[in-house]
């Protein structure tokens, strides 16, 4: 059986994700510290609703509420022992919405860090990471998933045990990182290395890139630092939408739907085939990213100082390789929008 997600990505010029799930569960009535996963079960019909608006916004594909949803995320809900069952749970209601769209829309399951430190340096052990992902990525394939995706990690040994997990399941993968510090990861990868980890693992993802961050600036120069390399793979760009903010006991996203359709083109210019939205990231940004896909032609790769004037200022002077030096720093308009 052709796989969706192989043939969507083997057929399209480029790939409109979705945006934030947190955000959106959040304005649902989601309390900060509640396991997002548990909603699979108790409140579905959120889930459903989720996966509804980034359809309509115009996504082609959208990601499972299944991020925190291995055994060492849920055991903190005392609901470890739960992580393959509320994972399935998470893709059968994404194949509901999926397989009533009009067009085709890929179910891609979420799969997020174990949130522990491996050894040598924590104590988690490459074979216990190992099974933490394959518990989870069973699940998932059982619910129906068209392709798992890896996202937020930081450490490269996570990376790797997450890909052995993942050749154990007969399904396609994507692998994304979080450069959050000065152009790096939180354990100090750079594009460069990303692109050296993929290509040295024996069950590489099918599309990689980079997700979260600090800001879509910032990322843009990321997946600009993977196009350097020349990937084989499809590379992903999924920023947040602005630079988040604590106003009013709430974290708010300056990023308007204008800037996000900037960024849409710009990360499409820049390589990547995989465009969607992180944190903050809501059905109006999609739907205007959409548009600007769909009606802005194609160009050449956007220089640091194209991306500074358009979608704003770096938050680091490079990006962590040492090769590219920041645009001048300008100031963009901005809108707050407010989440729980």
């Amino acid at each position: 059986m052709t796989n969706a997600f192989l043939n969507m990505l083997d057929t399209r010029d480029w790939i409109l994700a979705d945006g934030a799930t947190g955000t959106n569960l959040f304005n649902m009535g989601l309390s900060s510290g509640d396991a997002p996963e548990l909603w699979n079960e108790t409140h579905p019909d959120n889930i459903r609703k989720l996966y509804q608006m980034a359809v309509d916004a115009g996504s082609d594909l959208f990601l499972t509420n299944s991020f925190g949803g291995n055994s060492a995320r849920l055991k903190l809900h005392d609901a470890g022992h739960r992580a393959r069952e509320l994972s399935r749970l998470s893709v059968e209601l994404g194949r509901e919405i999926a397989d009533a769209a009009e067009r085709p829309v890929v179910v891609a399951a979420s799969v997020g860090p174990t949130g522990e430190i491996l050894e040598p340096v924590g104590s988690l052990s490459h074979a216990d990471c190992v099974e933490i992902f394959l518990d989870q990525a069973i699940g998932l394939k059982e619910g129906g998933a068209d392709v798992l995706w890896l996202e937020t990690i930081s450490s490269p040994e996570e990376y790797r045990a997450a890909a052995e997990a993942f050749s154990h399941v007969d399904l396609p993968w994507v692998g994304t990182m979080s450069f959050d510090t000065a152009g790096r990861t939180m354990m100090g990868v750079t594009s460069r290395d990303m692109v050296a980890l993929v290509n040295s693992l024996l069950n590489p993802p099918v599309a990689f890139g980079a997700n979260c961050g600090t800001g879509a600036s910032d990322l843009l120069r990321t997946v600009q630092g993977f196009g350097n390399e020349a990937p084989a793979q499809a590379i992903v760009a999924k920023g947040n939408a602005g630079i988040p903010k604590y106003v009013d006991g709430h974290i708010c996203y300056n990023g308007t739907p204008e800037l996000m359709a900037d960024y849409a083109v710009m990360a499409r210019d820049s390589g990547a085939k995989i465009i969607g939205g992180c944190c903050g990231t809501m059905p109006e940004h999609l739907r205007a990213m959409r548009e600007a896909l769909e009606t802005r032609p194609a160009a050449e790769k956007p220089s640091l100082e194209d991306i500074v004037a358009k979608v704003g200022a770096f938050s680091s002077d490079s990006d962590g390789t040492g090769d590219a030096e920041a645009a001048p720093h300008r100031t963009r308009r901005s809108r707050c929008r407010a989440v729980a």
